[in-house]
């Protein structure tokens, strides 16, 4: 008898360490923001910007990179962006302003945008080749990876801000890109077998991009005034939808989708998942050093409970493929964190606020297990690449969210009172976020 085939365990490290190059500069981000408003004379509404730059760039760029890796394979989109990284982080480095910080975060978005969806889709191919029907410790190491880097990052960027100011966390990525581009010219294959077919959709991405960018810029400022970026968004949201329909390889399949209800739920519940983890990151962080009056190293060692919250909680579920228990737990936990979040003050103990972060960690390390693997069991294997990347299109969109809410609730400071109607607005979250979770509960 014929041993079976093992998954080719060469591929780990580098679809490891591309996947984390997001997270990290997401994360990283939340305990530098005071510093960089300081060292620009900005307040936290123009510094969002850095957080919206990044997220903007990656919630277009990864279906479109995803898509890339299905019609080349993972390999050369995987060396060419990874490249693009360190480029990025050299650029944010030496930045004389705000502006060409935001461009930096923007190039960043880009370069870090193909690595999930090649790391999804070697894993499809190689799961296709071994014959394993859902590679559960493959994914949940990839989750891992992505998971823990994301909630590490505030307490890595305070320490790299403690040691040489906040030009450390985009001069990080220099060395990272470097250890990506080796680690993927050494082991990523050569001839991935492509599993797409036709041409790249443009009219469909400038569509996408243009709907995303005009709604984005609504929410950053929503007021009445600005209606008319409404009316364009959804003008061309429509014409997207449209133009989707009629072309025989659109960018976005929707014809695919809209006949693959539990998919669309599980994109669904990725946006809510991380509007919530996003709005606590961000919000939590930047109420620690304004309001709390820590530094940033101080607020980054704060949040290291949060992390290894993450970290374990991951590691006991991750092996399990199992869906429903997770996403049941993860919204419940996200209520009680947003509540907690409602009764910390100026004066609330350190080992208080650490416990908050405990409790906020467990839905991050849970919520997005979940969904991936969702994903996995519900994409067309066709288009697995794209598939994986509108999931993290959908981490982003949640994002830019929470970046809108936190640059709304924060707009006259990272005040106590505004961080209570934050967590009012989290609450609201958590609440749809389990609606959505029990209307469509996967096996």
């Amino acid at each position: 008898m014929t041993p079976p085939e093992r998954f080719d365990r060469r591929l780990i490290a580098p679809m490891l360490v591309g996947s984390i190059l997001n997270p990290i500069n997401s994360s990283m981000l939340a305990v530098a923001l005071i510093p960089i408003g300081a060292a620009f004379g900005v307040p936290p509404s123009q510094t969002a910007w850095l957080v919206t730059g990044l997220y903007l760039a990656t919630a277009v760029g990864q279906p479109v990179m995803g898509r890339l890796v299905d019609l080349f394979g993972p390999r050369p989109l995987y060396l060419i962006a990874t490249s693009l990284v360190g480029v990025a982080g050299l650029l944010g480095a030496l930045a004389p302003n705000l502006g060409v910080l935001v461009a930096s975060r923007v190039l960043l978005g880009l370069g870090t945008s193909a690595a999930y969806p090649a790391s999804m889709s070697l894993i499809r191919s190689e799961a296709d080749r071994t014959g394993m029907d859902t590679p559960a410790a493959i994914l949940s190491s990839l989750s891992i990876a992505n998971q823990v880097i994301a909630v590490i990052g505030p307490t890595l960027g305070g320490l790299l801000i403690g040691l040489g100011g906040w030009h450390l966390i985009f001069t990080i990525n220099v060395p990272l890109s470097v250890i990506c581009v080796v680690l993927g010219s050494l082991w990523l294959p050569r001839r991935a077998r492509s599993r797409g077919a036709g041409g790249l959709d443009y009219v469909g991405i400038v569509l996408f991009t243009g709907t995303l960018v005009s709604l984005m810029f609504f929410l950053m400022q929503p007021r009445v005034s600005h209606w008319y970026l409404v009316v364009l968004a959804v003008a061309l949201g429509v014409a997207f939808v449209i133009a989707q329909l009629r072309v025989v390889e659109p960018f976005i399949d929707l014809r695919v989708l809209g006949g693959n209800r539990p998919l669309i739920m599980t994109y669904t519940r990725q946006v809510l998942a991380y509007v919530g983890a996003y709005s606590f990151l961000y919000g939590f962080t930047q109420w620690l050093e304004e309001a709390r009056g820590l530094g940033a190293s101080a607020a980054g060692l704060l949040l290291l409970p949060l992390s290894l919250a993450a970290v374990v909680i991951t590691a006991l579920t991750g092996r399990r493929a199992a869906i429903r228990g997770k996403l049941v737990a993860g919204g419940l936990f996200l209520l009680l964190a947003a509540a907690a979040q409602l009764f910390v003050g100026t004066s609330t103990p350190i080992w208080v606020l650490a416990l908050v972060g405990v409790i906020a960690g467990v839905p991050q390390g849970l919520n997005n297990l979940a969904n991936q693997t969702a994903l996995y069991q519900q994409a067309d294997p066709a288009r697995i690449g794209s598939s994986a990347g509108l999931l993290r299109t959908c981490v982003y969109v949640g994002a830019l969210i929470s970046a809108a809410a936190n640059a709304h609730f924060f707009q006259y400071g990272a005040t106590t009172a505004g961080l209570h109607d934050l967590a009012i607005f989290l609450l609201v979250v958590a609440g749809l976020l389990l609606l959505v979770t029990f209307l469509d509960l996967p096996e």
